[in-house]
């Protein structure tokens, strides 16, 4: 079982950057896979990016590309998400989501645990 905690949201202006963390606690391995998703209201939960605790190996979305940053920290146990040029458009709740996978899946079904999310709000 993994529990997940983000933090790091906030209010930022357009232009402007914002790193989230996402702290795990409980029996986490090598194995682990940790993505970021957000859901905008009235929309779905969408794919952001992911790494794959013991590789590194990290997945985009095209809007993330050339933007945000994902990384681990593996003496914390902690994902990061560096967002830098934020946009308007990037307004949601931000949730972390693990799963014992040796793979890097973009797909939130394919995520047993979650967060409870981190609210990033980007002014115009």
């Amino acid at each position: 079982q993994v529990q997940l905690v983000e933090s790091g949201g906030g209010l930022v202006q357009a232009g402007g950057s914002l790193r989230l963390s996402c702290a795990a606690s409980g029996r986490t391995f090598s194995s682990v896979a940790v993505g970021w998703f957000r859901q905008a209201p009235g929309k779905e939960r969408e794919f952001v990016a992911v790494i794959n605790w013991s590789g590194g190996s990290t997945r985009y979305s095209d809007s993330a590309k050339g933007r945000f940053t994902i990384s681990r920290d593996n003496a914390k146990n902690t994902v990061y998400l560096q967002m830098n040029s934020l946009k308007p458009e990037d307004t949601a709740v931000y949730y972390c989501a693990a799963d014992y996978r040796t793979t890097a899946p973009i797909m939130a079904f394919m995520y047993k645990y979650w967060g409870q999310g981190t609210q990033v709000t980007v002014s115009s």
